[in-house]
Order: C-alpha cells, then sequence, then structure tokens
C-alpha cells in the first residue's frame, strides 16, 4: 500500500483497461440473489488480497465478488465506469472531480451520517464536492522524514524544524560514502509536491477555489529546495526509489523522506536508532505532512445501487473490526477512523505514534480541485527549480497563470 502506487502522486504505466483480472473467489452467501462486482487494485502486502475476499465472504446480504486488478488501476477505473461492465463497488482515488461532475459516481453522504466527524477530515475533504461525500475513506496513508540517530549525534545535528535547519543539517550530514538527505531519485519534485507550500503556511488551492500560492513566500521556500541540489546533499540515484527504506537502511543517507508503511522495516533492522519528523516549517508556516486515502465508491451505471451502497457501509463504516484488520493487519496504516487510530496499539507509543499525531495535527491533502493539469504544471516548474537552479518567482508566475485558468475551467464545468 504505497503512496506512490496509491496513485496520490503519480500512477504506473499500464495496460488491459477492461481485462477481467484476478478471480472471482470470495464471494459472500448472498441471501437477496443479487451479485456485485467488487475492485481493489493491487497491493503490495501478504494477506491483504486474502483479507477483502474474506470480508466479502462474509456478506449476508449480497453475493460479492472481488476483483483484483494488477496494472494501471486509475485508467482501468476510469475507463469502466463509462461503460456497463465496469464495477459496482470499486476503490479509487478519489473520486475525481471529473467523476463526480460527469456522474459517474453516487452521492454516498447518508452512509456516514452521524460517524462523518470520525472520518480524518483532510482525506474526508478530498472525497466531498460541494457538501457531498463520494467516497469514503478505507485507510489513511501519510509521508513523513525519517533520520538515523546516530549519525545525527556523531556530527553534533539537531533533528531539523525549520527548512533553513534541514538545508543544513543535509549539508553537515555529507560526506563521501553518506549524503545527507533522500528525496527520491529525482531530487523530490515528484513526491513533495505541495508539502513545501503547506510548510510555508500556503495551500495549492483556497477554499474558494483559487490558487493557494500567489505569494512571494512561496518563491522563498522553494528556492530554497534548490540549495539542497546546489550543496550534493542529496543523494541521487538510488538503487531504489523514495517509498522503499533500503537507502536509509543500508547507510546510503542520514535522512529519508518515506511513508509510514516503511516504518515496521526500519523499525526491524534499525530498532530506536532512528527518529522522524514533518516536514519542517518554513517562515511563518507550521510542519507539513501529506495523508491521502483510496476509497470505495459506487458506480452510477450499476445495475444495483441501493445494495452497492448497503454493502460499502456494512464494510467501510459499520464493520469496525474490518477496518481495523485492513489497516493495521498485512500493512502499517492509520484506520480512516478517528476512534479507531486512537485505539490501534500498534499506533500507541514510539514513532508510530507520533505519525499519528503528524498526521492529525499538520496533514493535508490534495484538494479535490487540484486536477491532473494542475499537477503537472507545478511539478514540472518544482523540477526546474530544485535541480536547474531555475528562478522561482518566474517559474511561480507561469504556474500560477496555468492553474488559475485551469480552476476557472473546472468551476465553470461544474
Amino acid at each position: 500500500m504505497k503512496m506512490s502506487r496509491r496513485g496520490v502522486l503519480a500512477a504506473a504505466a499500464g495496460a488491459g483497461l477492461l481485462a477481467a483480472c484476478g478471480s472471482d473467489t470470495g464471494r459472500g452467501s448472498g441471501g437477496s440473489g443479487v451479485s456485485l462486482s467488487q475492485w481493489y487494485h493491487q497491493y503490495g502486502e501478504a494477506g491483504t488480497e486474502q483479507a477483502v475476499r474474506r470480508y466479502a465472504a462474509g456478506y449476508q446480504k449480497a453475493r460479492v465478488s472481488v476483483q483484483w486488478r494488477p496494472g494501471n488501476y486509475d485508467q482501468q477505473t476510469a475507463a469502466a465506469l463509462l461503460t456497463d461492465s465496469g464495477p459496482d463497488v470499486f476503490e479509487v482515488n478519489g473520486p475525481t472531480l471529473d467523476q463526480i461532475q460527469g456522474g459517474q459516481v453516487l452521492d454516498l453522504t447518508e452512509l456516514v451520517a452521524g460517524v462523518e466527524d470520525d472520518f480524518h477530515p483532510a482525506v474526508l475533504g478530498t472525497k466531498t464536492y460541494r457538501g457531498r461525500i463520494y467516497g469514503i475513506p478505507q485507510v489513511v496513508d501519510m509521508q513523513m522524514l525519517y533520520y538515523r540517530k546516530s549519525l545525527l549525534d556523531d556530527a553534533g545535528v539537531e533533528p531539523p524544524t525549520t527548512l533553513d535547519a534541514l538545508v543544513e543539517a543535509a549539508r553537515t550530514l555529507t560526506t563521501r560514502k553518506v549524503k545527507g538527505l533522500f528525496l527520491g531519485n529525482d531530487g523530490g519534485a515528484g513526491v513533495l509536491g505541495g508539502t513545501p507550500l503547506y510548510a510555508a503556511g500556503l495551500r495549492l488551492v483556497t477554499d474558494d477555489g483559487k490558487v493557494g500560492f500567489d505569494d512571494p513566500a512561496a518563491a522563498r521556500t522553494l528556492g530554497k529546495l534548490h540549495r539542497l541540489h546546489a550543496d550534493k546533499s542529496l543523494l541521487l540515484g538510488a538503487p531504489s526509489d523514495w517509498s522503499d527504506p533500503s537507502a536509509f537502511l543500508q547507510g546510503l543517507t542520514a535522512m529519508q523522506w518515506s511513508g509510514l508503511w516503511a516504518l515496521p522495516q526500519i523499525e526491524k533492522e534499525l530498532g530506536d536508532d532512528f527518529g522522524v519528523l514533518p516536514f519542517p516549517r518554513d517562515g511563518g508556516g507550521r510542519p507539513s505532512v501529506p495523508v491521502g486515502a483510496y476509497g470505495a465508491a459506487v458506480s452510477a451505471r450499476s445495475r444495483h445501487k441501493e445494495p452497492a451502497k448497503e454493502y460499502v457501509k456494512w464494510l467501510w463504516v459499520e464493520r469496525t473490526d474490518h477496518q481495523q484488520d485492513f489497516a493495521l493487519s498485512y500493512g502499517f496504516h492509520i484506520p480512516a477512523r478517528i476512534s479507531l487510530a486512537r485505539k490501534a496499539t500498534r499506533l500507541r507509543t514510539g514513532p508510530a505514534a507520533e505519525a499519528v499525531r503528524f498526521a492529525t495535527d499538520h496533514g493535508y491533502a490534495q484538494p479535490l480541485l487540484w486536477t491532473p493539469a494542475c499537477q503537472a504544471a507545478y511539478q514540472d516548474a518544482l523540477s526546474r527549480i530544485i535541480k536547474d537552479g531555475a528562478g522561482p518567482e518566474g517559474e511561480l508566475r507561469a504556474v500560477v497563470r496555468k492553474v488559475s485558468a485551469e480552476l476557472d475551467r473546472v468551476k465553470k464545468s461544474s
């Protein structure tokens, strides 16, 4: 369940958009005779597929057929929603604004009546459009900064709590054998996204649908990221990318940005010789961490709309035992329900508890209005700023124009 694979930042290439994938095992007893099709993207953790099939088999009001779909899942579902052969229930990185505005997914607001405040607000917000909810969050994934305590202690470096301190720490920790910081093989443009902007007290999109970073503070903050590259403090060309903690575990870097999912492996291999931090604040901002969640949605083309909605409510609202099992028994994630996160034993102490606090206090999710066109314009500029030293002021002026035009477009089409 790595965030990169979950499509928070980008999707992997794939094919076979409408080909049937996976088997149809995992059917419920289905006393009503209704048959529902449910799709999941392919998770990496052992036991996850068996778990969701077991959940489906335990549902008594319909026969639920689970499909486990490898490849470019987001493209597969987007294509399937335009046909009559798609799923009734499916998990989705969204739903997207286009899917909501196009009437391709059903309004699920009624399913969480009375418990909506128990869902992590950042991830529920990305599934809410004009006050209506179109997806039920399943689990919360988040990213944070891991640092090697012994390496920082040996260098006399304190865990950085500001962006300036992070830049300086990365430079000080860089030696002939070890780089100070790993933000991904592209230097951080792909994974960081809007995180530095939020750390500067800005946003990607404001509540009234306007550009949230048309501010001189944005250029100042993003310009500091180039210093990491210019100082040669960044690890580039690692054997595996940011979502895998291998570079950190092998001692190639003193600090690495990665996901919560990496914590059990890091803890197993390093014991207590590591700590975790949110992305440090800059200027008048505050620390920030990106959070995201796939959610369960119902296709508007389903022939069994009400039974499909009942199943989603059963699985992702009522069956809190399944929800906690899904979050913590096969990978390492935060339950989407705040009450479940508080009760989870594995999340109560040490770095895991800190991660939950980071997500609660400093978590942000990409807003629904932040479309792929907005993302592409911003990320391309961020890459030029970090790696090429392009002037952040000029790059951001161009991005603000493109994003503003895109936001105007999507608001007119609603």
